[in-house]
């Protein structure tokens, strides 16, 4: 299958890229941005070398989703999409943490909470859980965020203590990541799914906050299908899940977790169609709409013409 791993446009008014570990974000006028949704897939804060058929399209689309159903509770960056892959707003500045919120006890939470940690970001986490196990109330656990190497957790008041958010800002931002998820716990619902958990990430434009990168995402989110799931838990099974979490444990059954000295194992063409149709299992599952795969004959092509007849110029020559 055709996939979207690196591009390297030269679009008119652009002043900087920046490659992200899944996006490549290019800086038009220093008001405008392009963001393009690549098929590149990362775990552990490590790129993995193979592009994943459809990702990029299933992650732009379900972020717009998204993004349109909590316009309400937060305004967002995005004001257009000019092709399945590409989403085009704001540019913000953004905040240099990200906002995870858990109502599980799931991941890395979990991998913290079974080496005996019961504090995560400075927050408590009650003894006598078991894994996703779902806690009294979500709790918001703020990584920093790192444009090289890992996330570190930070708390609160390591927030402040770095002059990461001011006090004012992080009051506003926890105020939104609750809300959000809240209500991305609701729509979950609708679609007989569990949000576990995810991450949301903020910016500012002309001194006003915004959302910004991706929502509700299977790469910042982690969904627990509803149905089972109590009974998965009174018999200790692990839960039935739409997220990259299947990914994650397949590379430690293989001996990677991001760690030095480890070597990535080789992904089979069988794990790269089996994490591909997972991202459309759960696009078609979240939205309830069927996923329509877009044509990947020349990708690269019809993403340059798209952004380019966006932007008013025409077709390259």
């Amino acid at each position: 299958m055709n996939t979207i791993t690196e591009t390297h446009f030269k679009f008119p008014g652009q002043k900087s890229f920046y490659k992200g570990k899944v996006r490549d974000v290019y800086n038009i006028n220093d008001e405008m941005m392009v963001i393009i949704v690549s098929d590149r897939i990362s775990a552990f804060d490590v790129v993995l070398p193979c592009g994943i058929p459809y990702k990029g399209q299933v992650l732009n689309q379900i972020a717009a989703h998204f993004m349109k159903a909590t316009a309400d509770i937060v305004p967002n960056w995005i004001t257009a999409l000019p092709h399945p892959m590409v989403s085009v707003g704001k540019l913000c500045t953004p905040f240099k943490v990200e906002m995870v919120i858990r109502g599980y006890l799931s991941g890395h939470a979990w991998r913290e909470y079974k080496a005996g940690k019961r504090e995560l970001c400075g927050v408590k986490m009650p003894d006598g859980m078991k894994e996703n196990d779902r806690f009294p109330e979500p709790i918001v656990t703020p990584t920093t965020k790192a444009e090289v190497a890992h996330d570190e957790d930070v708390s609160k008041e390591e927030i402040f203590k770095l002059g990461l958010v001011s006090k004012e800002h992080y009051e506003v931002l926890e105020k939104y990541t609750k809300a959000l998820f809240k209500r991305g716990t609701e729509m979950a619902a609708k679609q007989g799914l569990i949000l576990v958990d995810t991450k949301y990430e903020f910016g500012l434009f002309e001194g006003k906050i915004y959302l910004i990168d991706e929502v509700h995402t299977p790469d910042s989110s982690r969904y627990f299908y509803k149905e089972g799931y109590e009974e998965l838990q009174k018999q200790g099974k692990p839960q039935r899940q739409l997220s990259k979490e299947f990914l994650r444990q397949w590379l430690i059954e293989n001996g990677f977790q991001g760690l030095e000295g480890q070597k990535l194992p080789v992904m089979t063409d069988e794990i790269i169609t089996a994490v591909s149709n997972r991202y459309i299992e759960l696009y078609e599952q979240i939205t309830g709409t069927k996923f329509v795969p877009a044509d990947s004959t020349n990708l690269q092509k019809s993403l340059e013409e798209s952004i380019l007849k966006y932007l008013g110029k025409g077709t390259p020559a």
